[in-house]
């Protein structure tokens, strides 16, 4: 039995040994002149090809070889590895698409396995990697907050919990920058009602950002070119209460006190809920 099990060693290792001089001229087993036909290595033969490619910086042929043990033997220990390695792999690729549909397809066939934490952290990862510049479409943004917020409730004690908190945080901020990148445009073509309503949801919605300052002051500037002084004196309140250290309280400051008015909440409007919100506490 000792020399049969030395045999198939042997055996084993020559084959792994063939597969692997495939790397020098760019040829997967089994295509290609003189390939070996992939079906006569085992499931960790396999397997191990695609970490030596990934060792090599070639994710794209490493994602090829994890998906042929899956492929090949569905049913295997080395099969449930390879499919969250091909989302690893194709990650690396940049082929965001197919990292999902792999890191999906671990968080659906092994939902409780101590990798699906890390499966759905690269599922938020490939919509995360892919936010664009502020000036584009933001709906991967969305996608990559929901996605994060899932690693976040459903982990909570994994790994990538905290990782998966300062990037949903981060994809948060860009949303407020896009509506901030907006709000501006519509505010220097003098466009203030379409300005307001952008700076209005940084304010409302993303007061946790770092444009919410920027968002008060810009309120300001609108509400004064509009003559809506109740208005802008309350946004130059929120301001002095939470911001005043910043450049954006000084700057409303000087609008308001040049116009012989005070930074104070005043009138009956959206901002004076959001005073009381914000500095008095009061939620009702």
């Amino acid at each position: 039995m000792a020399a049969g099990r030395n045999a198939r060693a042997v055996i084993g290792a020559g084959l792994l040994v063939v597969m692997l001089s495939a790397c020098g001229d760019g040829e997967r087993p089994g295509f290609g002149p003189g390939g070996v036909p992939i079906e006569n290595f085992t499931a960790e033969q396999i397997f191990e090809r695609g970490e030596f490619e990934l060792d090599r910086s070639d994710p794209e042929d490493a994602a090829f070889y994890f998906s042929e043990v899956e492929r090949l033997y569905p049913y295997s220990e080395w099969a449930k590895r390879a499919v969250i390695m091909q989302a690893y792999a194709h990650h690396q690729n940049k082929d965001y698409e197919n990292s999902r549909s792999a890191a999906q397809r671990y968080i659906d066939f092994y939902p409780t396995d101590e990798d699906a934490a890390y499966a759905q952290y690269l599922l938020a990862l490939s919509y995360y990697d892919q936010i664009e510049e502020v000036g584009r479409d933001q709906g991967l943004t969305f996608q990559a907050l929901q996605a994060l917020r899932t690693v976040i409730e459903r982990y909570p004690d994994s790994e990538y919990a905290r990782s998966a908190v300062l990037k949903f945080d981060l994809a948060f901020d860009h949303l407020a920058a896009k509506e901030m990148e907006i709000g501006r445009y519509y505010l220097r073509r003098d466009h203030y009602a379409a300005a307001i309503n952008r700076f209005r949801v940084v304010v409302e919605d993303f007061q946790t950002t770092t444009h919410t300052a920027e968002a008060l002051h810009r309120l300001v500037e609108a509400y004064l070119s509009l003559g809506l002084t109740d208005e802008a004196q309350t946004a130059g309140a929120i301001l002095g209460y939470n911001y005043q250290s910043t450049d954006w309280y000084e700057d409303s400051f000087k609008l308001l006190t040049g116009r012989g008015l005070e930074l104070k909440a005043t009138g009956d409007n959206w901002l004076r809920q959001i005073y009381r919100q914000m500095v008095k506490g009061q939620w009702l």
